[in-house]
């Protein structure tokens, strides 16, 4: 009987240790982190989803990076010398950084990763383009991509990046860029080891066999869907810096079962929605962390009805966005005032970029309705549909569109068509192809200036799926791009945006906060809304 006794209180207390929050029990050699989406893959040319770029940043190290406390320091790169005019960046590798096959990481693996950007015509040349890191030559480049020409192996080298031997890397821009440091912490400069990429070719970044790595981890096992692993690189040229062993990421996961793993201690961070911020709202490991996405809605320009600015601005007056914020959302997001959130971007004059623009979005149920009559009368219409379309497969989308439908449904005029599908089929298919009226959609900053988020609505960019064109936003964000004075370029950007808002060439919904749970007995996980999350100085406490 007392051996039963004795038993029956062993499981009890087993059982009451692991609700108790996050602990991994014993083991303070391994990190959990649960993610809602899937890794698309670790191509540096091709990944743009958080969750890819998380595995990148892990296995890989560029030029520079984040430190422990989230500033940008130097990592492949010893040292940097900069022109006196600002325009040529000059870097000195470190020699004792290795690919994980051995080879050394050489100023010729940074030019191959950047040219071949080009070659497959990459997600990212725009960011080596004018206005970005304005790379000489560059911008030709794009031009050419995006006039449908075929590139030559001279017109590749003719880009501002050249390996003057093998530990020295030269960057010629065309006008003096004051976050390019910070730019070189963004994957799509990270380097590649060039005989391992090619032996790979398409399948290159699909599989943890077919990623060659120089960072803090690396992948040891990738199942799509459903998990990635990590192990400790012992090579790497920090490597008293990391201080766990493994690092699993659990793929694709549903937050309330996430946040059951997390509560059974089987995970150590689990991102939760907003229906399940109340039940956990007081517990210790409850965190809200301001990511720096902005929410909003693209608007397809090539519809009659949106592309009439009375019917934009009923749709944004429609949308009582602090509402959404505070009382369906509950995560830590804010109402959005304009396109760039606030703490994105810094002035010249230490001033941030939201709050010297001022606030452009405002709710009116009234002055909505008044806008769609005006917008209604124009058309010669006595109503309209307007289709939401928005990923299942992406919280918080579903409920955002559902917000959105309620909002547009009290205006009289207005009938609304929720269209539901993936993420993958939201961007790639439906906003690639203009298939689609109102698209909820987001998008995070890749560095800490204006341009992360005002290029999007660029005439010519990629990303511009809604068609909107403005001359005089072009104009402004074309002489941003070739101002070498600081001070007015802020100025030109801040009118850039005022034209973009005053358009709504798209419109803003809401700047992201993520309600999450955190194990309390780790520290040194790296957040910063510019930056992709940092796992390397993690450390877990028993």
């Amino acid at each position: 009987m007392k051996k039963i006794l004795s038993l029956f209180l062993c499981c009890l207390m087993v059982l009451t240790l692991t609700g108790c929050g996050g602990s991994s029990g014993d083991d303070i050699t391994t990190y959990t982190y649960s993610s809602e989406l899937d890794i698309k893959n670790l191509d540096s040319s091709d990944a743009d989803d958080g969750c890819s770029l998380k595995a990148i940043h892990a296995v890989i190290d560029g030029l520079t990076k984040t430190d422990k406390k989230g500033n940008i320091v130097n990592a492949v790169a010893k040292s940097e010398e900069l022109s006196e005019d600002g325009l040529t960046h000059t870097y000195k590798l470190r020699k004792d950084v290795k690919w994980t096959n051995g080879d050394p990481v050489t100023a010729h693996d940074f030019v191959y990763a950047w040219q071949r950007i080009f070659r497959k015509k990459g997600s990212y040349y725009y960011m080596f383009a004018d206005g970005i890191a304005s790379i000489e030559g560059a911008q030709e480049l794009s031009d050419k991509i995006d006039a449908g020409e075929e590139l030559t192996d001279d017109d590749l080298n003719s880009m501002g990046v050249k390996a003057i031997d093998d530990y020295t890397l030269e960057v010629k821009t065309t006008v003096r860029v004051s976050f390019f440091d910070e730019l070189m912490a963004f994957p799509c400069f990270f380097p590649i080891n060039e005989k391992f990429c090619e032996k790979q070719g398409d399948k290159y970044g699909k599989s943890a066999k077919a990623i060659l790595g120089n960072g803090a981890f690396i992948m040891t096992n990738w199942e799509p869907g459903s998990i990635a692993e990590f192990k400790k690189n012992d090579d790497y040229y920090e490597a008293k810096t990391v201080k766990i062993e493994k690092l699993v990421m659990k793929l694709v996961q549903d937050p309330k079962v996430a946040a059951q793993s997390f509560m059974a201690g089987e995970t150590d961070y689990a991102p939760i929605t907003s229906d399940l911020v109340d039940k956990y709202k007081d517990d210790e490991s409850f965190k809200q962390v301001p990511e720096g996405f902005l929410y909003y809605l693209s608007v397809n320009f090539q519809n009659e009805d949106l592309a009439n600015a009375n019917i934009r601005q009923a749709v944004s007056l429609s949308i009582n966005r602090k509402d959404l914020c505070e009382k369906v959302l509950k995560d830590g997001s804010s109402a959005a005032t304009g396109f760039i959130p606030k703490g994105v971007a810094t002035s010249p004059d230490g001033k941030d970029f939201r709050e010297e623009s001022g606030t452009y979005i405002t709710y009116s149920q009234s002055k909505a309705q008044q806008a769609l009559d005006r917008g209604l009368k124009e058309l010669g219409k006595s109503e309209i549909k307007l289709r939401i379309t928005y990923g299942t497969d992406e919280s918080p989308m579903d409920v955002i569109a559902t917000y959105l439908q309620n909002s547009l449904s009290k205006l009289k005029g207005i009938k609304v068509e929720m269209v539901a599908t993936t993420k993958q089929d939201r961007i790639y298919n439906k906003q690639k192809n203009g298939d689609y009226d109102l698209s909820v959609t987001r998008w995070g900053p890749d560095y800490g200036d204006p341009t992360t988020f005002l290029t999007i609505d660029i005439s010519t960019n990629s990303n511009n799926y809604g068609k909107y064109v403005s001359s005089d936003f072009d104009n402004y964000m074309g002489q941003a791009a070739s101002e070498s004075d600081a001070r007015v370029r802020w100025q030109e950007l801040l009118e850039a945006e005022k034209v973009l808002m005053t358009d709504l060439g798209s419109i803003p919904v809401f700047e992201k906060g993520s309600a999450t749970l955190q194990n309390t007995k780790v520290k040194n996980l790296v957040i910063k809304p510019c930056n992709v999350l940092s796992f390397q100085y993690v450390e877990k406490t028993e």
